[in-house]
């Protein structure tokens, strides 16, 4: 009786002990997240993953790791991701989704943010036509389209830009711009550079022999944008910089590109197609081309300071105004197209 009353009294605190424990997090996938480094557009664009894919109501784990800007740090990332056996990865930015589809073979990879993939490497071709498990999202621009709006704005004689030279996607969109400045009779003024760091002087180094300012998809370069516009504005050169996500804060004339946030979702819809059973190589490169995914903002202030007067039908067709200092949305498509 006494043994019994024992065994019932140690069961019963075994009982209340694993009572006490906290339940193990179900989770039904996890996900590894690699960013090039943290600026408001990849920062948006991994929120909008996150958020995305939470809201279905499955179960994820996610990995979020930043490559601070070194490729070396982007390859250990993808090690690291391979190691823990994630059901997917994502890479967004060229080098982070580089790094993850040379290491990992035998899961899906999904870039994000990549303007053009088949210079990246990250394809074979856009035609699907070998098996593959990388897929992803691209953020190509209308950069001729861009560009020409901003010549009709400025009328500039010399075009200046800053881009890295290890990101195949920002060298790519160097030599698309210097093409685009060469028919339309532009001097073109490029400046390599290797890491953020270095992003001030050579701003400082350009500007006195340019008459406007260019800043493509350059996750390095964005990330440093404040040091470009701060030396464009003492210097009175017009800054189109295409990342509008980053434009917050800073002395821009014009800028011109996608809402990031909106990529994130867009990458999270590839993830969930692969999760449902789709093969990366059927879901190939998404591309936008949808007006209403680009945004056009113009700075009212920067305008009047320069003594730029900019066009009443690129005004109306303008998602965001900053005017005496205020920010005024007002709608997410362009409307505009070329001529």
């Amino acid at each position: 009786m006494k043994r019994t009353f024992i065994m019932a009294i140690a069961l019963l605190s075994l009982a209340l002990a694993l009572a006490a424990q906290p339940l193990k997090e179900q989770v039904d996938y996890t996900i590894g997240i690699s960013k090039m480094v943290s600026h408001p557009a990849l920062d948006a664009i991994e929120q909008g993953i996150i958020d995305s894919l939470e809201a279905t109501g499955t179960s994820f784990r996610f990995d979020l790791q930043n490559c601070n800007g070194d490729i070396s740090v982007a390859i250990t990332i993808a090690q690291k991701f391979k190691a823990d056996n994630h059901d997917l990865v994502i890479g967004i930015a060229t080098p982070p989704a580089q790094a993850l589809a040379q290491v990992i073979k035998e899961r899906p990879v999904v870039f994000s943010a990549i303007s053009d993939p088949l210079a990246a490497g990250l394809v074979a071709d856009y035609e699907r036509s070998e098996e593959t498990n990388v897929c992803g999202i691209s953020d190509m621009n209308p950069m001729t389209l861009q560009l020409e709006t901003f010549f009709r704005i400025v009328q500039p004689q010399s075009l200046g830009m800053i881009y890295t030279s290890s990101e195949a996607n920002a060298v790519a969109q160097m030599e698309t711009a210097r093409e685009i400045c060469s028919a339309h009779g532009i001097r073109f003024v490029a400046v390599a550079i290797n890491n953020s760091s270095e992003v001030k002087m050579a701003a400082q180094s350009v500007v006195g022999r340019i008459d406007a300012m260019f800043v493509g998809i350059d996750n390095t370069v964005v990330s440093a944008i404040p040091s470009v516009s701060e030396v464009c504005a003492k210097a009175a050169i017009p800054l189109f910089n295409t990342d509008t996500t980053s434009s917050e804060g800073i002395d821009f004339l014009m800028s011109w590109g996608f809402n990031y946030y909106t990529v994130g979702v867009e990458t999270a819809k590839a993830v969930l197609r692969i999760l449902d059973g789709e093969k990366p190589k059927d879901i190939g490169t998404i591309f936008f081309d949808d007006p209403a995914q680009f945004e056009l903002w113009f700075n009212l202030d920067v305008a009047k300071r320069l003594g730029i007067t900019i066009p009443d039908d690129l005004l109306s067709s303008a998602a965001v105004l900053y005017e005496q200092g205020q920010k005024i949305v007002r709608s997410h498509s362009t409307g505009i197209t070329s001529t």
